[in-house]
């Protein structure tokens, strides 16, 4: 865990649901709760006054649902790690919201102890997934064309030892700690792999290195 509390908002209509997971937070060390709300109707004026970490959020919301929510949160402030907590793993939902910019993806079939362990992952640079919605995101794609190496993306062998990492499920803080580098060095490297990679979130690469054998 993080030594500073991840700092939390939750956007969950179902009001038992939301209880739970205020209390599983709030008991939480390493966590700490700044809101929770029923929909996504005042999420622009929410991020400006509360600036979490991660944001949790469901998608089918009365009045404005998490994928309008997530998509007004990544305009106004990017850096928030949105990851959503929903019943629903259809491939259009799954699709629209990791195209939106969520960093994860999980079924709120997720056990509390992995839920927490997923919000950890996701503030320190990771993608964390429900097991069978990371195969419906690998599915999604159509089968590409595998290259030899890496030659064709020019990827340097520190890049190619970082992509390797991020396929092996590394959060930023784990890669940092293996390569002897800093965190902001390896956001550098990674901003030069989507570059290079021509993708834009760390699922994407992820599956581009897998279908294409560059790693």
């Amino acid at each position: 865990m993080t030594s500073e509390a991840i700092r939390i908002v939750v956007y969950e209509d179902n009001p038992d649901l939301r209880e739970s997971l205020s209390v599983l937070l709030r008991g939480s060390m390493g966590f700490e709760l700044i809101g929770a709300f029923v929909n996504c109707e005042k999420v622009a004026e929410q991020m400006e006054a509360l600036r979490p970490d991660v944001v949790l959020m469901d998608i089918d919301m009365p009045v404005a649902n998490g994928i309008k929510g997530l998509k007004i949160i990544k305009k106004i402030a990017p850096e928030v790690n949105v990851l959503m907590f929903t019943v629903f793993e259809d491939n259009e939902n799954i699709f629209e919201a990791i195209c939106s910019g969520a960093v994860g993806y999980l079924l709120k079939r997720t056990p509390p102890v992995r839920l927490l362990e997923a919000i950890n992952d996701a503030y320190n640079g990771g993608a964390p997934m429900t097991s069978s919605v990371a195969r419906k995101v690998l599915q999604m794609l159509p089968p590409q064309q595998r290259t030899a190496d890496n030659v064709s993306y020019k990827l340097t062998e520190r890049e190619t030892e970082i992509l390797n990492l991020l396929v092996k499920g590394n959060s930023y803080k784990m890669i940092a700690d293996k390569c002897g580098i800093s965190m902001d060095t390896v956001r550098t490297h990674i901003k030069k792999i989507y570059d290079k990679l021509h993708v834009h979130s760390q699922t994407e690469a992820v599956a581009k290195a897998i279908h294409e054998n560059i790693v």
